[in-house]
């Protein structure tokens, strides 16, 4: 919900204007007051709303200002031209549970002590309880000149919707030169995505006969290409297949647009290499959205501005009416939708026992998982917890973590059919 103005303030494009709403909308004139009151309508809000519908729960409300909702794993599919963008959006009213408020608005702050919740129309909200999913914002003026060479015609992203078609019809129509793939230091929403149009793209190239003439830089802030030594040892592997320069420990410092050229720090011993490019496909820094930085219901001293809750049972460290999870959620696993599935059982089992005057016992356990798109028919499928530690959900892990053709079914054509059809409606 705080990307918009980011990409407003740095000239970069910005999401299609928002359709009207039709007569049939469930966009509902707010009440003022609701016994569950949901910030954010993406994967978060709209799956835990459908559960907590299941569980008896029957005044909600979800604060969402956009029109269309987005399935974001699919961004890199569309980036690396095995998906198309009507794949991964549909109109919010389709999603929305029925029975369940919608408000169109963006919130502008909370006021905890006071259970009310301000939107940017000047309406107040009380609840008897919060749950703040928000999402992630991209900080694209992070990096120096990185939200101009997005706005150039030689930057791309697969993580926002309008750039990730940008992407693959840079990455597709080039013949010979160098690009540049990057991936943030910090938190980041689905972090190991940033690498997924890279060998999509680079099996392309290999099917056209053209990957020897293309120089590829994958830059990644941690030691390792992901964490964990039986994806590494795969991923390594695919690096190697491809040709890909690879930069470990290292972030993107700044960036020339008009030049094309990157400039790439090495943060273990602070020496900065300057590289040009012909594509730049990066993913920026990330942090929560501006106005819950801003609020108390951030821990003292955190930059990134995350809502405080005890990571296992997701509740408010400080507030007990105060509920988060997803990417906007102060919790210790890798931020995806992996994770959040999980914990969208945890906090609606969690809600539902502090209404019936019970204490929270069901506990997150930092699950989360990423699919890594190692060719255009297959995946490496890596399970892990906060420590990067294997954590199998699937008998036979060990044999799925390698690159399989059964984990690109299932990742490509099966989960986008359960995103839309069980997560929403919180059955999966």
């Amino acid at each position: 919900m705080g990307s918009t103005n980011r990409l407003r303030r740095s000239g970069m494009p910005q999401p299609g204007t928002p359709s009207p709403v039709s007569p049939d909308s469930p966009v509902s004139r707010p009440k003022d007051h609701y016994e569950v009151l949901v910030v954010g309508g993406g994967n978060a809000g709209i799956s835990l709303a459908a559960r907590l519908q299941r569980y008896g729960v029957r005044d909600i409300a979800i604060i969402e200002p956009r029109s269309h909702h987005l399935y974001q794993p699919l961004f890199s599919h569309i980036a690396g031209g095995t998906a198309k963008p009507a794949d991964a959006v549909r109109p919010q009213s389709r999603v929305m549970p029925r029975g369940v408020a919608w408000i169109q608005g963006e919130v502008t702050g909370v006021q905890q002590d006071a259970l009310t919740v301000a939107l940017s129309s000047g309406a107040s909200l009380r609840y008897d309880n919060l749950v703040v999913c928000p999402g992630i914002q991209k900080d694209w003026d992070a990096v120096p000149g990185l939200a101009q060479a997005m706005a150039s015609p030689f930057g791309g992203s697969n993580y926002e919707f309008e750039l990730a078609p940008k992407a693959w019809d840079l990455l597709r129509q080039l013949r010979s030169g160098t690009v540049v793939f990057s991936q943030p230091p910090g938190p980041a929403t689905c972090a190991g995505a940033a690498q997924k149009p890279m060998y999509l793209a680079c099996d392309y190239w290999r099917a056209q006969g053209v990957l020897d003439d293309i120089r590829v830089v994958l830059i990644v802030p941690t030691p390792t290409v992901f964490g964990m030594p039986l994806i590494d040892e795969e991923l390594n592997r695919k690096i190697a297949e491809y040709g890909i320069e690879l930069r470990c420990d290292s972030e993107l410092a700044e960036v020339d647009p008009e030049g094309r050229s990157v400039v790439v720090r090495n943060m273990a011993d602070g020496t900065d290499e300057r590289l040009p490019y012909d594509v730049l496909h990066a993913v920026p820094p990330q942090s929560a959205p501006d106005w819950l930085k801003t609020s108390a219901l951030s821990a003292d001293g955190d930059p990134d501005g995350w809502v405080e809750v005890d990571p296992e049972t997701l509740r408010h460290a400080r507030f007990p009416s105060v509920w988060s999870l997803g990417d906007a959620a102060g919790t210790r696993n890798s931020k995806s939708g992996a994770a959040l599935r999980m914990q969208t059982t945890v906090l609606a089992k969690n809600l539902k026992a502090v209404r019936k005057g019970r204490n929270p016992r069901k506990k997150y356990n930092n699950y989360s998982a990423c699919p890594f798109t190692v060719s255009r028919s297959t995946v490496v499928f890596s399970e892990f917890d906060d420590r990067y530690r294997p954590k199998p959900t699937v008998p036979g892990w060990k044999n799925l973590a390698r690159e399989r053709r059964l984990t690109w079914l299932l990742e490509r054509r099966v989960l986008p059919q359960v995103y839309w059809k069980l997560i929403l409606r919180g059955r999966a």
